[in-house]
Formats: structure tokens, C-alpha cells, sequence
């Protein structure tokens, strides 16, 4: 069995104490390959690594920058059939989702090889004439980035491409939990000509690897992505040293059906966004408002489509929905469905465990279509991060509104409405970093995505990204003469 090891200072290397891990498919549990598991030591070796490599890497041309970018996009789409096989293996979303995802992550390299050329800086407007200024950008220094398991491949692209392109050196966590395809990925990068040192990884867990990264007074910036109770605990240790940080939080996005909906747009969407990657992404459609008029309509729809779904390993190609990650995730899922139950819920499709001697071994959850919900609910409060589409109706869109906002979650929001007027209502008062209008997906390259209140801080995609791993620097010059 395949063993994947960490990679510090451009060498690829087992951990200080040995430890490994093994890595196992949620559809059937059998083993997928061991991983090196490293520690605190290992964690500040990379540091260490990183920090030599930065004064370097700063002062390199950013055409050069970009040439390396360009050039590692390329080895990932060459093995991108490699990575997403073990993506598929050791997450268990279908193989033609898994690929999606690997494409996506070189499109990030791509698109700051490009974006690193255009780091422009301003020239300040004087009242003396005897001084000028200008505004620089430079890169922060040593950033380390921590990525979760859901989106392996693509979470941990989209912060290391723009890093590296700011010319900061990184130091990369993926999950302990699915490190695989992640560590594939790296390789490849690195491999396209990266000096030693400039990108490092560390398998390891959170209260060990993560700990020392972001403890650090070696990294000046702390990318993570994953729960609200994690960033926030990464926030009180980083504030030690009055760290950069960019969270990408929890979210509990809310859908909005309005009585002029396009009916089956609606439901595609909304049966898209709950169920993909078994629920388990942070803009999954988590609370579905349905105005009277169209809710029965809407709710039989959505059960007829979700009732056509495929279930199975995600290594077959007809399968449309792999296992849920872990049991914790299918055991969560199954808690709040109860509580929804208990007080009064009903379900329409689904609530349960698939039969078949094909599910016995994995972590497979039927996709769940619930009715009658209400805000005391755990499901309309909390991020279930399951297959489940809740639905309660609403009669007016100051009660949609109301409801949609009532959460302490802000990443994402869906509204569908034949009516531009009723669109840009919603649209400018959702709570809300990203909101969709008739669609799935508000996620795009050259757009910021980021969340309000608790989902998070800073901001991805776009040159935003970009802007998050520099610093600001005034120049102020005297002129002996005004002019």
C-alpha cells in the first residue's frame, strides 16, 4: 500500500516520530493508502523552510511567478485522472464531480499566473508640492493554509494559487482526514519548478500541525476553511500576533421560492444545491422558503426528481450521489431529522438508510425531502451538512426575508423570482457574502466569495484573493524643489 509523505523543503519526507495513518473509502471502508502523520516538529521545520525560502521568492519577477503557475496547472491537468481517482476513493463523491473539482483547481493556477501580473499599486493626490506619494503591495510573508475534506483539491487551490502568486511562501494542512488526493495535487505544483522550500505540506491534526501554524510567530497569515468553532478558535490564537486571517466559515444558506417562480428551474436548482456532495458544502442550500401558492406544486417536483437519484460508490459512472464522508456526518444528519420529526416535521422522500447489500459497508444516507419545517427546528438552525431539503412556506416576501436572515450564518443565499424588481429587493437586503438569482452557483474565479456575521472573514477568488496575502505600504517623497 501506497504511502504519502509530507513534503518539507522540497523534499519529500516521513514524519519526525513515524506516525502513520490509514486512509479508508467511505463506501465500503477498505483501505485506500497510508499517509505519514506529522507533529508540532514537523510543523515548524516547514515553517522554518519557508521562512529561508521567502526573502527569494518575494524578489522573484512576477512573470517568472506566473511562468511556474502556468506551468504547474498543466502537470495537475496531465495527472488530473490520478488525483481524482483518489479523490473519489478517500471522500466518495462520483468520479465525474471528483474530476470537476481537479480541472477547477488548475483553472486557479491559471488564473493567477495572470492576476499576479496585475498587482498595481496608486498614486496619492498631494496638497503640497513639495512631497508625492504612491501606495505600494507586497507579499505578507509565510502563509500557512489549511484545507478541509469535503473539497480537498479545490479549497486548497484556491488559497495557495493566490499566495504564491503574491509571492508568499506556504506552508499547506489539507485534512488529516482526506490528505490524498490533496498531497497528489502538491506534488504536481511543486514539480513544475517551485524552489525548496517555497511550498511545504504537513499531514497532521488540527491540535498538533494546525496548532503550530497558526501559533507561530514564523506565519503572518492564516488561511482556513471549515467550521465556525474552529476559525473562531484560530482567531483568539492568532491575535497573539495580530495575524492576517482569512476564514471561510460555516454556512446555512437559505433558498427563497417565490409565487412567480420558474417552478422546475427552482427545483432543479434547489435539488442540485442540497444534495450535491451529499450536502456536505458550505453553500449547500440548507432552508428552502416556498410561498403558499407554489409550495404543494414545488414539493412534489422536487420529490420526483429526488426520488430519480442514483445512489452508490462514486466510482461508477451512473451514480449521481456517493456516501456521506464519515459516520459522524451520517449520524448528525440523522439527529436533526429526528428532532425535525419529534416536533413535527413530515418526510416526503427518503429519511433513512438505503437497503441493499451494496450499502452495508458504507456511509450511505437516502437523499431526505422534508415538509412542515419551523425555525425551532435544530435543521433550520444549525448547518446539517447532510442530503436534506427542508421546506416551510411563506405568504409574504417580508416573511421570506425575515426568516432567511434569521441566522447567524452569512455565506450564501438563493432566491427565484420571474421578477427583477422582487430579485434586486432580495438581493440587497439578504444577509448574505453571495446571492444567486435563478441558479445553483454563486461561485466564479473572478468573483469574491466570502461570508457575512459568522461564516468567516476575508476574502477568495478574484484579485481580492490576491490583495488578502499582501500588505499596503505608503511611500512618501520630499522633493527639494515643488513642481
Amino acid at each position: 500500500m501506497k504511502l504519502f509523505k509530507m513534503l518539507i523543503d522540497g523534499v519529500a519526507i516521513e514524519s519526525k516520530a513515524g506516525k502513520v495513518a490509514v486512509i479508508k473509502n467511505p463506501a465500503n471502508q477498505e483501505p485506500v493508502a497510508t499517509v505519514s502523520l506529522g507533529g508540532r516538529e514537523d510543523a515548524a521545520l516547514a515553517l522554518g523552510a519557508a521562512k529561508r525560502a521567502f526573502s527569494g521568492w518575494a524578489k522573484t519577477d512576477p512573470e517568472e511567478r506566473g511562468a511556474l503557475l502556468h506551468r504547474a496547472a498543466g502537470l495537475v491537468r496531465e495527472r488530473s485522472e490520478e488525483i481524482a481517482l483518489l479523490l473519489t476513493m478517500e471522500q466518495g463523491k462520483p468520479l465525474r464531480y471528483a474530476r470537476r473539482e481537479v480541472v477547477g483547481s488548475a483553472e486557479a493556477f491559471d488564473l493567477y499566473a495572470e492576476e499576479g501580473k496585475r498587482n498595481f499599486g496608486e498614486v496619492v493626490p498631494q496638497s503640497s508640492s513639495r512631497s508625492r506619494s504612491m501606495v505600494i503591495r507586497q507579499p505578507l510573508g509565510v502563509a500557512a493554509v489549511i484545507s478541509p475534506w469535503n473539497y480537498p483539491v479545490d479549497l486548497l487551490a484556491w488559497k495557495l494559487a493566490p499566495a504564491l502568486a503574491a509571492g508568499c511562501t506556504v506552508v499547506a494542512k489539507p485534512s488529516s482526514k482526506a490528505p490524498l488526493a490533496a498531497t497528489e495535487f502538491v506534488m504536481a505544483v511543486t514539480e513544475a519548478g517551485l524552489p525548496p522550500g517555497v511550498m511545504n505540506l504537513v499531514h497532521g491534526t488540527g491540535g498538533e500541525v494546525g496548532a503550530e501554524l497558526v501559533e507561530s510567530p514564523i506565519s503572518r497569515k492564516v488561511s482556513f476553511t471549515g467550521e465556525t468553532r474552529t476559525g473562531k478558535e484560530i482567531m483568539e490564537k492568532a491575535s497573539r500576533h495580530v495575524k492576517r486571517l482569512s476564514l471561510e466559515l460555516g454556512g446555512h444558506s437559505p433558498a427563497i421560492v417565490c409565487e412567480d417562480a420558474n417552478i422546475e428551474e427552482a427545483v432543479e436548482s434547489c435539488m442540485y444545491r442540497a444534495f450535491s456532495n451529499m450536502g456536505q458544502i458550505c453553500i449547500s442550500v440548507n432552508r428552502i422558503y416556498v410561498h403558499d401558492s407554489v409550495a404543494e406544486e414545488f414539493a412534489d417536483a422536487l420529490v420526483k426528481k429526488t426520488k430519480g437519484l442514483k445512489i452508490g460508490d462514486g466510482l461508477y459512472p451512473e451514480v449521481d450521489l456517493g456516501p456521506m464522508f464519515s459516520e459522524a456526518q451520517r449520524k448528525k444528519t440523522e439527529d436533526h431529522i429526528a428532532d425535525a420529526l419529534d416536533k413535527g416535521a413530515t418526510v416526503l422522500c427518503g429519511g433513512r438508510r438505503p437497503e441493499g447489500d451494496e450499502f452495508c459497508r458504507g456511509f450511505f444516507f437516502l437523499p431526505t425531502v422534508l415538509d412542515r419545517m419551523d425555525p425551532s427546528m435544530r435543521m433550520m438552525r444549525e448547518e446539517t451538512f447532510g442530503p436534506v431539503a427542508p421546506m416551510m412556506s411563506f405568504s409574504a416576501n417580508e416573511e421570506a426575508l425575515r426568516l432567511a436572515n434569521d441566522s447567524r450564518y452569512g455565506l450564501a443565499a438563493y432566491v427565484f423570482t420571474e421578477d427583477m424588481t422582487t430579485a434586486f429587493w432580495f438581493a440587497e437586503r439578504l444577509e448574505a457574502g453571495s446571492v444567486g438569482i435563478n441558479l445553483n452557483n454563486v461561485i466564479v474565479p473572478q468573483a469574491p466569495f466570502g461570508g457575512w456575521k459568522e461564516s468567516g472573514l476575508g476574502r477568495e477568488r478574484s484579485r481580492a484573493a490576491l490583495y488578502e496575502y499582501m500588505e499596503e505600504k505608503h511611500i512618501r517623497i520630499g522633493l527639494e524643489e515643488g513642481i
